[in-house]
């Protein structure tokens, strides 16, 4: 499977390479969407959800992580190198590699998906990934932003994770694993730098549940957050 990753970026970096020009200047981005404190009913995790790409307008690489930290320990972390490229106004397909670094043992998958701007200006973020032992999984990701002034802004999202199989080792069950609802409403001091407060719903569901269960972890939380989003 890395081979077949390694083959997909080789030949978008060979198509990134002859489309540089004086008209499609290499431009980059980092996004730390959510560093964030979540107040739970017991130790709080410290949440972090960036990315990362470089690239010119139809031809970009990505890199995503999305890491989770309770009581100084990395509870889970998650990275993607990806692929990007733009197919229609507003939306691009990927492709890459995705490992999940915790909770151990680490797992890799191909990742498929796509990322642009729905109808009513809603933004979706969804993939597929195949893992090496016949795993598969989707995920989806919706965010909308609503200006309640120009600075003030109140933005919803979604996330939903499903599976196709049980990994016990990773305590991830078959079909709808979890769920996160969040309502984030942020200041935007400048453009590029937002404080933010908010709450945060997760909920996991099924064997995922029955595993926490088994480990003594709550299935459901509701969380108050504070934080920030920047970028440059």
């Amino acid at each position: 499977m890395k081979k077949t990753v390694f083959a997909l970026m080789a030949m978008g970096l060979s198509t990134t390479v002859f489309a540089g020009g004086a008209d499609d200047p290499l431009v980059y981005k980092v996004m730390v969407d959510k560093l964030e404190i979540r107040n739970t009913g017991g130790n709080d995790p410290f949440v972090l959800d960036a990315d990362a790409w470089v690239g010119y307008d139809l031809n970009k690489f990505w890199f995503k992580t999305e890491v989770e930290r309770v009581d100084g320990e990395t509870e889970e972390a998650e990275v993607q190198f990806l692929y990007s490229r733009a197919v229609a106004p507003f939306w691009d397909v990927q492709a890459g590699w995705r490992r999940d670094i915790k909770p151990e043992p680490d797992r890799d998958f191909l990742a498929l998906g796509f990322k642009g701007l729905a109808p009513y200006m809603f933004e979706v973020d969804a993939g597929v990934f195949i893992g090496e032992s016949g795993q598969v999984g989707a995920r989806l990701d919706a965010e909308y932003e609503y200006m309640l002034t120009q600075k003030l802004i109140l933005s919803p999202e979604i996330e939903m994770n499903l599976y196709s199989k049980d990994d016990e080792e990773v305590g991830i069950g078959s079909g709808l694993s979890d769920m996160e609802l969040g309502l984030r409403l942020r200041y935007e001091v400048l453009r590029e730098f937002a404080p933010y407060i908010g709450v945060n719903w997760t909920k996991i569901f099924g064997q995922t549940a029955d595993f926490a269960s088994d480990e003594g972890e709550d299935t459901s939380d509701l969380q108050m957050v504070i934080g920030i989003r920047a970028w440059f």
